[in-house]
This record gives C-alpha cells, sequence and structure tokens, in this order.
C-alpha cells in the first residue's frame, strides 16, 4: 500500500535543552530522557500504519507528553483515502465530545471558584426557569457524572427534514438572513430563533425509569443556557476569552470555517441531513443546530492544543504562569462519586474502566481522567505518571457508520503502546 507520510515535528533535535522555559508551559524534550525506551516507542508508528492501511481512519494525530515535555508528536495519513492533502501537525480535527472538557468543563469549575456554582446546585437553582419542569431537582454532580436519568441523545434535526432527508424549506435557507442567520453548513442557515425549540424539548424530555450510568448530551445544553444567561458574552467568546487565551493556545476554536489561515481536516460526507462535506462545519447535528457552539461539541484543534488542556488539569488549574482553576476544585471533579453504584464516571471526566475492556487500556492509575470523542478523537492525563496523551483522527470520513477505530480498540491500544514503553 506505500508507506504513508508522517510529518514530524522537532522534538528528537530540540533534547532537554529547554529546561529553561518554565516548566510549567508545554516544552519539548527526548523520549530516552524522560524515561521511555524510543525503539519500543516506534510500535505506535507501526500501528497506525496498520490502522491507516485498514481504512480505520484516513489520518491522525497523535502526541505524548510527561512531566511537561512533548516527548512524541506526529501526524499520520492524509485529510481523506484521496490522498491528496497530507495530515500536519497544525492541521485541526473536529473534537466532537472532546469538547466538554476542553471548553466547557474549566468554565463550571471557574463557576465553582467563584462561589456561583457548586457540586450539588440543582438545575432548578442555576436556571430558574426550569424550577417546574422533570429536571428542577437534579444536581451538577449527578449529570455531569451521567449519573441524572437523562435522555441520552436528542436527534433535534430529524423534525426539520423531508421525506427524502433533506432540509425543508420551512426551517433553513441557503442565505443568511435576520430569520435565517444559523449555519449549519456551507450556505444553509437554520431559522434564528430554533434554538429555543431544541431547549423546549429538553425540558419536556422524560427521564428514564431506572437509575443508572446512561452518557447524556443534555447537562451540556443546559450549562451552555446558563452561561449565556447569567454572562452577557456569546458561549464561544466566554470559552475565548476565559479558557483559551489565559492558556496562551491559537489553534482550538469553535468555527474554524470562519477563521484565515487554518487548515481543516474534513469529518464527513454527511448524506443525511446537511447533504455536503462537512469540513469546518461540527459534524454534531445538535452543536450545527446551535450555529457550531455547543456545550458539548463544536471545539476544533490540533493534538498541541488539547495537551496543553490536559497538562492545565495535570498541573491542578495551573499553567502559562495563571491558575484558571484552584487544586481544590480539580481535584473535587476528577473523583468518581458514583462508583460504588457501577458509575466509573468523574464530573465531567471520564474514569478507568471498573474492570475488563472500557475507556483506558487498563494501564494507567485511577486517579487518570479524560475523555472520548466520537469522531475518533481522545485525550488522557495519568497525575501518578505525569503522562498527557492525545489520539486525534477523523474516522467518521467518509461516513461515521465506520467505527472499525472504535471496535478493534485503537485509541486504548495506542495508550497500551505508550506505557509498554516506560521504563521508569
Amino acid at each position: 500500500s506505500g508507506r504513508l507520510p508522517v510529518s514530524v515535528s522537532n522534538e528528537y533535535q530540540l533534547g532537554d535543552g529547554l529546561d529553561l522555559v518554565s516548566s510549567q508551559k508545554l516544552a519539548y524534550g527526548r523520549a530516552d530522557h524522560l524515561g521511555f525506551n524510543p525503539k519500543k516507542l516506534q510500535r505506535i508508528d507501526t500501528l497506525m500504519h496498520r490502522v491507516i492501511d485498514s481504512m480505520m481512519t484516513p489520518g491522525a494525530q497523535i502526541l505524548i507528553a510527561r512531566k511537561g515535555k512533548i516527548i512524541f508528536e506526529k501526524s499520520y495519513g492524509y485529510h481523506t483515502y484521496k490522498k491528496k492533502i497530507p495530515v500536519a501537525n497544525d492541521h485541526l480535527y473536529d473534537l466532537a465530545s472532546l469538547t466538554k472538557i476542553m471548553a466547557t468543563l474549566p468554565l463550571v469549575m471557574q463557576a465553582v471558584d467563584r462561589g456561583d456554582l457548586d457540586l450539588n446546585s440543582q438545575v432548578g437553582h442555576f436556571l430558574p426557569r426550569w424550577k417546574n419542569t422533570n429536571k428542577a431537582a437534579i444536581t451538577l454532580k449527578e449529570m455531569l457524572s451521567h449519573y441524572a436519568r437523562l435522555t441520552p441523545w436528542i436527534p433535534f434535526f430529524r423534525e426539520t427534514l423531508d421525506k427524502k432527508t433533506f432540509p425543508k424549506t420551512k426551517f433553513y435557507r441557503r442565505h443568511a438572513s435576520m430569520y435565517f442567520s444559523v449555519p449549519v453548513a456551507k450556505k444553509l442557515y437554520l431559522k434564528s430563533n430554533y434554538e429555543e425549540k431544541m431547549y423546549q424539548e429538553i425540558a419536556e424530555s422524560p427521564l428514564l425509569d431506572t437509575l443508572e450510568y446512561r452518557y447524556s448530551d443534555l447537562p451540556y445544553y443546559l450549562l451552555k443556557r446558563y452561561f449565556e444567561r447569567v454572562d452577557n458574552r456569546s458561549f464561544d467568546r466566554l470559552v475565548a476569552q476565559d479558557v483559551l487565551k489565559p492558556l496562551g493556545v491559537n489553534k482550538m476554536t469553535y468555527n474554524p470555517f470562519e477563521k484565515k489561515n487554518v487548515t481543516v481536516v474534513p469529518s464527513e460526507i454527511d448524506k443525511y441531513f446537511r447533504h455536503r462535506q462537512l469540513k469546518g462545519y461540527v459534524h454534531d447535528m445538535g452543536a450545527a443546530m446551535q450555529g457550531g457552539v455547543g456545550g458539548h461539541a463544536g471545539i476544533f484543534s490540533n493534538a498541541f492544543d488539547v495537551a496543553v488542556v490536559m497538562q492545565m488539569y495535570l498541573q491542578q488549574g495551573y499553567y502559562n504562569g495563571k491558575q484558571l482553576i484552584s487544586k481544590e476544585t480539580v481535584d473535587a471533579f476528577n473523583q468518581c462519586y458514583f462508583c460504588a453504584a457501577g458509575n466509573r464516571r468523574g464530573v465531567g471526566f471520564d474514569k478507568p474502566q471498573l474492570e475488563g475492556n472500557g475507556s483506558t487500556c487498563g494501564c494507567v492509575s485511577k486517579k487518570s481522567f479524560g475523555h472520548s470523542g466520537f469522531t475518533g478523537t481522545y485525550a488522557w492525563a495519568d497525575p501518578e505518571k505525569e503522562i498527557v496523551f492525545v489520539f486525534l483522527s477523523n474516522r467518521t470520513y467518509p461516513n461515521m457508520e465506520n467505527n472499525l477505530l472504535g471496535v478493534n480498540n485503537v485509541r486504548t491500544r495506542m495508550q497500551q503502546l505508550v506505557y509498554n514503553a516506560l521504563i521508569n
């Protein structure tokens, strides 16, 4: 099948000469100086070539950091199977649900630090208009641990389509106007006030009959609504100004189609809703119907910027000379409160599986945390080993039915190779 292009950053040449740089910011280091066997790390290349040859994803980015030093940062394959554009380290992927811990969770933690919210805050308290709904008594801790009986997913887009799954003109236009101003894809604009109907559907959605762990996007719709209610800024501006700017990252963004000089990897050829290639427009349908800015999905990034956010968590809220979140709050959110009930989740964070296969390779510490994303993304941080591991891909291209990446546990197998390469 021919070898795939691999773009490698300059980590190996830089060596350890970057100790002068504040250890609080990610720098570059050498694998052998940071407790890794470089030869064993090469097994990542071997597996990645096999993954791409097997058409589990057209390409990917992988980053590994330890003790604040990046020891591995590579891009593999191409944007699509047509093999025209090789993936480079600065190209952006649709992060899907990684948005939850990249954008929304830091805002929630900052609100806890200010005393505006706490883990026992109820929906009816922080969203007063929801006092008379069945969501009123749900706490922040319950809903962010996915232990609140919330409906996992509402396919809002379906009722806006005709029988052939094309957008109805009642709801969409090809050109933006005052009444149709929400960009859901290139040359496709949703009715300006449609988001209100989505919130109405969430408010009226039934709770599940039994209390058990069920992953749901709905808490992040509610939190987006909360932040936009208490702050005069739009949610994307809030994230940019209160999270991304203090961290000093410049690639991570909502709606990269609006930005100049960025290269975005396409996520899918949508044949069920928008009927076009999605590139720079969010893959998630619900986030698309919010103009690309969801609390649960919508962020695009390269692996480096994802690693920065994970390193900030690893440093207990401190990064780039700033304490973004208090140590106590990071610790409180990185707890499994419902483990005894068979729910592995932390508050917002995913945590290691309680048994068998699952969210990790099984080789990480119980203190570790992270998240995965539907498009084939994954980020994990381990405080005990001081390791950050990031894997970004567009396994949904050309269509999301291809889940070979998930079926073959590629992300957690890559993570296993990282830990296998550890010498000390």
